[in-house]
């Protein structure tokens, strides 16, 4: 959850005065009141929403939800001459891709000015997890000649004097010496390459995801026009960033240019603020909602969250506004619907049937897992089904027999395989905390099978992994022993040669005759492709074994 902290006399401007009723809806909206004092109003929003955290986002939705207003649609204006900004090949293995737009007519303030760095910074927060999937920059037009180039260089050919610092620095003395430089390196410092924007003097105008730069990338109160760009590595993610913010921008009554982004990978234009289109069927609502609700009804309920209910021959179409980054299944519709039509409307119901609840078997089995394993001083992680093929690469680069997520709206799209895969990848994102680091998973790992009905088999495991500096085979073995033990089970081992595990210190892991899992101290080839650099040992099993 992010707090979104709101001044209580704007907000009071623009939905009227707070009091008990308003503060019932806001937070029925799913935006719970976490503190309201005279001057101010904090709200939790969830993750899935970003286009609230502003006060623009919060208050279009507020009215709408109340039925102030209707669903809103954005126009913006067709690109001008040279407003483009051209991609460069360089910059493809470091940062690749961006969307952009120019805005003009602002009338900015002190407030204004804190207000865009507020959205900007939780903009990074959220959808950018911390500026490592995606980086906003915000610069004054006037200060630019266009066109824009996209590129990287060699840290050491980079200078520029960075935002707020007094002189010039090289991409490498940015991340040792200016304090957005450390607290940022991490992101980029291991490239061989760094991206910067320039615009056609040659100018730097920043170093995403790092700094802007002091003469062509600080805005002022005399700022009437400014180039907003997004830059990062899922370009649907960018485009919808760059999506939320122009409907900011147009709420503040402000006209938002397009531009030509010149993309090795495809030309485009951005921002496009068309409306996306969703097919459902309303006995579909109904049925996972539990209610009986009329066309005119579910419109209604749509339009409270800013979505428009269309009809193209006998199916039914929800034009989700475009800057709604949460919107991609129609399940998703039926909890807007949900959302909009009260929770608080909903009868509860005893169901027409007797039954005696226990917990499964399998919920017994993970929680003694769980007991054993945590008692050992490992903690538990919890990772998606879904992974990417690079990913799972890194540890079967063979592997191709995957199982694909169609029409998959991030980069995770196919089922994982295994669990290493993904402890391994939270080794990686962890790297710079402290060590000896032993975690574990319990989880379902997917594979072909063409007997199922399905298709795809499903099967339990369990994998832990520890990164130390002097961990070894005999260490990873002894938690095996302590674990089979508490079990109450035998096991036995035989000596293994595995891609993933260095010859000679890896065995696999038997059970009667029945082999249920591999061990060992994992190759260096593994640890160099997760960059993970302490010796690490791991395990994963199947727990068939314990049924």
């Amino acid at each position: 959850m992010t707090v979104l902290t709101l001044n209580r006399k704007e907000l009071e401007e623009k939905i009227g005065k707070i009091n008990e009723k308003v503060e019932e809806r806001i937070t029925m909206m799913g935006t719970p009141i976490e503190e309201l004092t005279a001057e101010s109003l904090s709200v939790d929003v969830t993750p899935n929403r970003p286009d609230l955290l502003s006060i623009q986002g919060f208050t279009r939705s507020f009215l709408q939800f109340i039925g102030k207003e209707g669903v809103k649609k954005y126009k913006t204006k067709e690109a001008e001459k040279d407003f483009e900004v051209k991609i460069d090949k360089s910059v493809k293995k470091v940062r690749p891709y961006t969307a952009c737009m120019i805005v003009k007519n602002l009338k900015l303030s002190d407030s204004k000015i804190k207000e865009l760095i507020d959205i900007q910074e939780k903009l990074h927060l959220t959808l950018g997890r911390k500026r490592k999937k995606l980086a906003i920059g915000i610069y004054p037009l006037e200060k630019i000649k266009l066109p824009i180039r996209y590129l990287a260089k060699k840290p050491d050919d980079i200078k520029f004097q960075p935002l707020e610092f007094p002189r010039e620095l090289t991409g490498r003395q940015i991340l040792s010496q200016h304090p957005a430089g450390r607290e940022y390196a991490h992101l980029i410092e291991k490239s061989e390459l760094f991206p910067i924007f320039v615009d056609a003097n040659n100018k730097v105008l920043s170093m995403p995801p790092i700094i802007n730069s002091h003469e062509t990338g600080k805005i002022s109160l005399n700022t009437k026009e400014v180039f907003v760009e997004c830059s990062g590595f899922n370009l649907e993610y960018l485009k919808k960033t760059i999506n939320i913010l122009a409907a900011c921008f147009s709420d503040m009554k402000e006209d938002i240019f397009q531009m030509k982004i010149d993309d090795p990978d495809g030309k485009f234009i951005s921002p496009n603020l068309e409306p996306e289109k969703t097919e459902f069927k309303i006995e579909d609502i109904n049925k996972t909602l539990g209610l009986s609700l009329s066309e005119k009804e579910i419109r209604n309920s749509l339009e409270k969250m800013g979505i428009e209910l269309t009809k193209e021959k006998d199916k039914y179409i929800a034009l989700s506004p475009a800057y709604r980054t949460d919107i991609l299944h129609w399940v998703d519709l039926a909890e807007d619907v949900a959302i909009a039509y009260g929770y608080e409307n909903f009868v509860p119901e005893i169901p027409k049937i007797a039954t005696i609840g226990e917990e499964s078997k399998e919920a017994k089995r993970k929680k003694l897992l769980q007991n054993i394993i945590s008692g050992l001083g490992f903690l538990e992680v919890s990772s998606f089904h879904l992974a990417n093929k690079e990913d799972v690469k890194k540890m079967h680069f063979d592997f191709k027999e995957f199982i694909d997520v169609e029409e998959s709206k991030t980069d995770y799209n196919v089922l994982r395989i295994d669990l290493l895969s993904n402890i391994l990848k939270i080794l990686y994102e962890n790297s710079d905390s402290g060590y000896p680091q032993s975690i574990y998973e319990i989880g379902r790992v997917f594979a072909k099978n063409k007997e199922k009905d399905t298709g795809v088999e499903e099967k339990e495991r369990l994998a832990l992994a520890i990164a130390n500096e002097k961990v070894n085979f005999t260490q990873i073995k002894q938690v095996l022993d302590y674990l089979f033990k508490m079990l109450g089970k035998e096991y036995k081992l035989e000596p293994v040669e595995s891609s993933n595990f260095i010859i000679g210190r890896a065995a696999k892991i038997l059970v009667g005759e029945k082999e249920v899992g591999i061990m060992g101290e994992v190759a260096p080839r593994v640890l160099k492709n997760w960059k993970i650099k302490m010796p690490t040992v791991a395990l994963e099993m199947n727990l068939e074994f314990l049924n």
